[in-house]
Parts: C-alpha cells; sequence; structure tokens
C-alpha cells in the first residue's frame, strides 16, 4: 500500500481501508451540517482518491517485545476522476479534518495528494464546490491555485450558496504561477 511521508507529528496519507470507515463518517458528522450517509463512502472505498490521513499510535501490549501498532484516522478526502471527451475532470467531493487536528497542513496535504492521485488518473481540470463562508476553506484551495468559476445559489439544503473552483491539473502540477 503506497502512503505518503509521516509528518513530524507521525501522520502520513495513505488509501482508505474498509477498517477506516467509522472513523470517516464520525468525522464527517463533526465537521460538517449536511453529512453524507455511511453509505456514500463505502462506494468509493478502493477508489485511488479516497485518502485518509492517519496518526500512528503504539499501543503496549503488557511486554515490552510486543506491541500493536493502531492508527487513527484524522481526516480524509474522496475525490474521482470522470471522463470528459478527452479532458477528464476530476472531481474533491469531499474533504475534512477532525478539529483536534486542524493547524498542522493536513488538509493542505489531503488536497495535494488528491490532486496528485487525480493527475495520475487522467484528470486535466479539477473542480470542487465550497461553501460560499467558508473562508478557511476557499483560502486554502486559492493557495493550491483553485479559482472561481461561478456560484450556485441554494446549492445546500440550508439555502447557502457554493462556489465552484477549478484548478488545471498540468498547471497545478507545474507549480502554477502564483504559489
Amino acid at each position: 500500500m503506497t502512503t505518503a511521508p509521516a509528518d513530524a507529528e507521525g501522520t502520513t496519507v495513505r488509501r482508505a481501508e474498509r477498517a477506516d470507515l467509522l472513523d470517516v463518517f464520525q468525522i464527517e458528522k463533526t465537521c460538517f451540517k449536511q453529512p453524507w450517509p455511511f453509505a456514500a463512502f463505502e462506494q468509493f472505498l478502493g477508489e485511488p482518491g479516497f485518502l485518509v490521513a492517519v496518526d500512528g499510535v503504539s499501543q503496549s501490549m503488557g511486554r515490552s517485545d510486543e506491541s500493536e501498532s493502531a492508527e487513527r484516522v484524522v481526516g480524509y478526502v474522496v475525490a474521482d476522476v470522470t471522463p470528459n471527451y478527452g479532458r477528464d475532470i476530476g472531481h474533491v467531493k469531499d474533504i475534512a479534518v477532525h478539529p483536534d487536528a486542524r493547524g498542522r497542513g493536513l488538509g493542505r496535504t489531503l488536497l495535494q495528494q488528491s490532486l496528485v492521485s487525480m493527475a495520475l488518473g487522467g484528470a486535466k481540470l479539477v473542480k470542487l464546490e465550497v461553501r460560499e463562508d467558508n473562508d478557511p476553506a476557499k483560502a486554502l484551495y486559492e493557495s493550491e491555485g483553485f479559482e472561481p468559476l461561478r456560484r450556485i445559489p441554494r446549492y445546500y439544503e440550508d439555502g447557502e450558496a457554493a462556489l465552484v473552483m477549478v484548478v488545471d491539473a498540468n498547471e497545478w502540477q507545474r507549480g502554477g504561477d502564483d504559489r
């Protein structure tokens, strides 16, 4: 299984596994007013763009020569690629970091790893939707080269608008002009 290198906190990014789903779902319910249902995450299992950030935790089994490694999911991203007549479109569908793990750059790491995954999957353009009032998320996306494309009124159940933001995957891989 491919993983991204651990950060200073011992966090790695890897593909999601069935055992991660309950943690992912708990983070989803904690972070969003309109959480995805559990079954929505199940359908993305096995997809290259369903990634989790995990903190490694060592648990002693009572003897110094026996230990078990446990991982705690602290964030995730769900992304995929849709064929589009030679200009395939990547879509960041969902991304979240547990509130206790924020401020460590995990959202950026997850976003970057998903962009790599989608580019490898053939995406030429990547899009996402973000709540119009979610300034921290918009700032992250803009810092990675995403630009607003359009506003969708009443996109969310509570009536709030969404901004559709896009980035050219090839330009992002080259580092963009403003990053």
